[in-house]
């Protein structure tokens, strides 16, 4: 049964009942008040969310725009979308200060955020991947390779505890592990200390990656996974806005269900994502 049809059941219940309200809860009140809804981004992760001609693009905003056309239908006024851009170490902090409603950026999911933060259904799948530079692909032919070498990736990110984990698991087979972890502010730092020599390797959700070495040929070459494990990327609410998550849950699954989502990945990735409809949470998760 999909959420539309739920959806449809509940309109016709509550009209039944004389109220026009479908979607109730305080955060969906909220914005059935206001008019307003706010969203943090940090666009700088393309394809997912970047900035072009001065408007924040990308996977993520295509999905956004689906979302606020569902949300306006769904209170009965149009919404007017505030999008914020931020660096991502502020971004999570901050929706927990209620500085806004909804983060609208791609957040792994890890157990350690899923005891503090309400995710929605996963948008994305993909597996950590290392890139290096191409003139050393001779000398590093896998991730195994990596072992003595400086490994980069963004700060407070999905990546960071996999190349932790990485390193232990070299440490573990009584190698050497990671000569350093660098971490940056963002992603696109770490392309440039890759090219300038930095570091030897970037770790990063590999669609990313590979979108960036279509962008930039000759200069990258992707390494392989460093972990066997998927990591899903998805949207965050706070824990007490069931209500929103339970709607944005429901556009995600709805847009799944009609092929929108697909014709979006393969819009930006240039192929499609299996994404799980259940099971996708740590255990423990909100």
């Amino acid at each position: 049964m999909t959420f539309a049809f739920m959806r449809s059941i509940g309109a016709v219940a509550l009209i039944a009942l004389g109220t026009s309200q479908v979607a109730a809860g305080p955060m969906m009140d909220k914005i059935r008040e206001t008019g307003r809804f706010t969203v943090a981004t940090e666009a700088s992760y393309p394809p997912f969310e970047f900035v072009e001609n001065g408007q924040i693009v990308g996977y993520g905003k295509d999905i956004l725009t689906e979302v606020m056309s569902a949300l306006s239908q769904e209170v009965g006024r149009e919404v007017t979308l505030e999008q914020l851009d931020l660096p991502f170490q502020g971004i999570l902090p901050g929706l927990l200060a209620e500085q806004f409603d909804l983060v609208a950026t791609s957040v792994g999911i890890n157990a350690e955020r899923a005891a503090r933060y309400a995710y929605t259904r996963p948008i994305a799948a993909s597996y950590q991947t290392a890139m290096i530079r191409v003139g050393d692909a001779e000398e590093v032919t896998s991730v195994e390779d990596l072992d003595g070498k400086i490994v980069g990736t963004q700060i407070a990110s999905a990546s960071e505890p996999v190349v932790r984990a990485f390193d232990e698991r070299l440490k573990s087979e009584g190698k050497d592990g990671l000569a350093d972890i660098k971490l940056f502010t963002s992603y696109p730092e770490t392309y440039v200390a890759l090219a300038n020599g930095q570091i030897d390797a970037v770790v990063q959700s590999g669609p990313a990656l590979s979108v960036l070495m279509k962008q930039r040929p000759g200069i990258f070459e992707l390494l392989g996974p460093v972990s066997d494990t998927p990591s899903y990327l998805a949207w965050v609410v706070r824990p007490a806005d069931d209500d929103l998550r339970d709607f944005v849950n429901g556009v995600l699954a709805d847009l799944k269900s009609s092929g929108k989502l697909t014709e979006l990945q393969e819009k930006w990735f240039g192929f499609a994502m299996e994404t799980p409809d259940e099971n996708y949470l740590p255990e423990g998760a909100l």
